[in-house]
């Protein structure tokens, strides 16, 4: 229970004591209170509360407020009582017997805790859209190939996927792009230039810095364009949405296409303008950091085209491969 609740109901219980202390008016009846709450102890506001007891007495009944707190006064002391709690969804409660007495007028209740009725692994969430969303992308942030190899731009629950937010596009740009495993792959990819000795650079330490350095500019520069500044400019979801069902040759047309047919923030099918126009700035951009013998028009549209290739082969591996091998999502 919240720390302002409890001061609250401890005023509110010596307010009532100095009343009945002092035999103010009204202040002879008994009370019993509580709060409804779940499982995971969150509220349950709308609850049902029944009051039982034996005849002659009357049983009554209140509803569980906003903040899942129910209230009976002027209660007889001595009476056995018992409280009951239903709501949809949950199991039915029943407290055991409550007799008030002199010393005891106002009794509350601190196990009014209701189980779920049956269990289930679906979650019904009430949140705002970009509550939803940040956990989604927590969640695919969890996703990485054989639990290595970052896997967080795949959407595997394509039909409840929420839009991005332009802070959360630039934050899973950023995950991505200082994850471990990434600037491994970096300096495993620096090294096969080194060996065959492209670009140009200088060879030894020197040379091997200098592609390590242009191959991170070049993928941040990919990631961060492609997969956060346009996509947030353009209202476009840079991330790849898995079918998973549907004939061979459907899934395979969707996941050919998706380099030049993304998803608008408005859950839209739009021409991708975002990750083409990703791996067409990234490809001009090394123009200002490659050696001059490899600049020039022919290999700026030469990487673009090795850039999107790599996207298609990635799309079709996604679509039939990785889901299998990355276990958060066969979960």
């Amino acid at each position: 229970m919240p720390r302002k609740r409890l001061i609250v109901l401890f005023l509110v219980c010596a307010l009532r004591g100095f009343a009945e202390d002092v035999n103010l008016p009204g202040s002879a009846g008994g009370h019993i209170s509580g709060t409804v709450v779940d499982g995971n102890d969150a509220i349950v506001p709308g609850a049902t509360v029944l009051l039982r007891c034996q005849s002659p007495c009357k049983e009554e009944s209140t509803s569980a407020g906003d903040t899942g707190a129910f209230e009976f006064s002027n209660l007889s002391l001595g009476t056995p009582y018992e409280i009951g709690v239903s709501a949809n969804g949950f199991k039915d409660w029943t407290s055991a017997p409550i007799v008030l007495t002199p010393e005891q007028k106002m009794f509350f209740l601190t196990d009014v805790r209701i189980e779920t009725s049956e269990v289930t692994e679906s979650v019904t969430v009430h949140a705002s859209r970009a509550q939803i969303a940040t956990e989604q992308v927590r969640l695919e942030e969890q996703q990485r190939i054989l639990g290595v190899i970052p896997n967080f731009y795949v959407v595997y629950d394509s039909k409840n996927a929420v839009p991005l937010s332009p802070k959360l596009k630039f934050e899973l740009a950023a995950r991505v792009a200082v994850d471990p495993v990434t600037i491994a792959g970096v300096g495993f990819l620096a090294g096969i230039q080194q060996a065959g000795g492209t670009p140009s650079y200088a060879g030894g330490a020197k040379g091997y810095g200098q592609r390590f350095g242009a191959d991170a500019a070049g993928g941040l520069s990919d990631i961060l364009i492609g997969g956060a500044i346009l996509p947030s400019l353009l209202h476009q979801d840079p991330r790849y949405f898995y079918q998973g069902t549907g004939t061979t040759s459907s899934r395979l047309k969707h996941a050919l296409s998706s380099p030049f047919i993304g998803r608008g923030d408005n859950g839209q099918p739009q021409i991708n303008f975002s990750s083409l126009g990703g791996d067409l700035a990234s490809s001009a951009l090394a123009e200002t950091y490659h050696p001059g013998s490899n600049r020039g028009p022919g290999l700026v549209f030469g990487n673009f085209a090795i850039g999107t290739g790599e996207r298609i082969v990635s799309a079709v591996l996604q679509e039939f491969v990785l889901r299998k091998l990355t276990p958060s999502a066969k979960k």
